[in-house]
């Protein structure tokens, strides 16, 4: 821990550390994706700096992880940080007396508001799984004594299932979403995108969609049967909304079909097939459902991604 670093600010470096290995890219990576450098990074992640606010949303978003409990977590260190959280020194007395001997300084209690937070935070690391179990033992290792050896970042939680129990299991729960291949990007004719996703860890793909309109669907499909999700409202105009899983090995054809909310728009589908060592292309090579080039447009920042409650029919 760095001499300007406070307990609060450990607690969030280890839990971004955390939420980076989720995600399974390089700090080159981290910084072609967000407004922030890959030395900006190397800093927030080894605890040398407090990051920005919209810094920890971006590395929640692309973990796929909820606001909620790195926020609390922000604020309680940020309020440290910048000495917000303090008491204010109290005015000595008079006194004709001999100067005594100052009492031992007790050190500083929270205040209200840092209390409420750090509830929000205890409440919401009890309801975590084992990403904030291995955080948690990282952080305790760290209070070890000072000859011990540097504590290394937390490995990534390994899957929850695999081929076959997949089959209609959540992407993010079931812990695949993290560093997943990326097998096509389309762009349809109504300007929403449509992504073919799979994680060669969980042998199972799934499908997302963004820049939607409400009453927009999305279907996948591979060798099982067929998964629908559905935009229900302007939250999810706003954020990606993704199917359930479909089991997948190297060398199936997924299929995913965009479904548009006007009564008459016709369907637009778009296989891929699984290869053994599928990558992420860069944005300006992947095809459109048309087949021209398509533009690079930024993905949604405002919201984190939230799977659709499954669509009827």
């Amino acid at each position: 821990m760095t001499p300007e670093a406070t307990p609060e600010h450990s607690r969030l470096t280890t839990a971004l550390r955390e939420l980076r290995t989720r995600t399974g890219l390089s700090l080159a990576a981290l910084a072609e994706r967000t407004p922030y450098s890959k030395s900006s990074w190397e800093r927030y992640l080894n605890g040398r700096t407090l990051p920005p606010r919209r810094a920890v949303q971006d590395l929640c978003r692309l973990a796929g992880e909820p606001e909620g409990r790195m926020l609390a977590l922000w604020e309680i260190a940020e309020s440290q940080w910048s000495g917000r959280a303090a008491e204010a020194p109290s005015t000595p007395q008079p006194s004709s007396g001999p100067p005594r001997k100052p009492a031992q300084e007790r050190p500083d209690r929270p205040d209200r508001a840092d209390r409420k937070r750090l509830m929000t935070v205890l409440t919401s690391v009890c309801a975590v799984t084992l990403g904030g179990v291995t955080a948690v033992v990282v952080m305790l290792s760290d209070r070890q004594g000072a000859s011990d050896p540097p504590p290394t970042a937390p490995s990534a939680p390994g899957p929850r299932c695999r081929g076959a129990s997949c089959e209609g299991q959540d992407p993010i729960h079931m812990f695949c979403g993290a560093g997943p291949d990326t097998l096509t990007t389309e762009r349809t004719s109504t300007g929403a995108r449509v992504e073919l996703r799979y994680s060669p860890r969980c042998e199972a793909s799934w499908a997302r969609m963004w820049r939607t309109r409400t009453g927009d669907r999305l279907e996948i499909a591979a060798s099982g049967p067929t998964h629908r999700a559905e935009v229900e409202g302007q939250v999810d105009t706003e954020s990606y909304v993704y199917t359930v899983m479909t089991a997948a090995r190297p060398g199936t054809v997924v299929r995913a079909c965009f479904r548009p909310a006007a009564a008459d728009a016709g369907r637009e589908c778009v296989d891929a097939r699984v290869g053994r060592e599928t990558t992420d292309p860069p944005a300006e090579q992947r095809s459109t459902a048309g087949g021209a080039a398509p533009t690079a447009t930024p993905r949604p920042a405002s919201a984190a991604p939230r799977r659709s409650r499954p669509a009827s029919g």
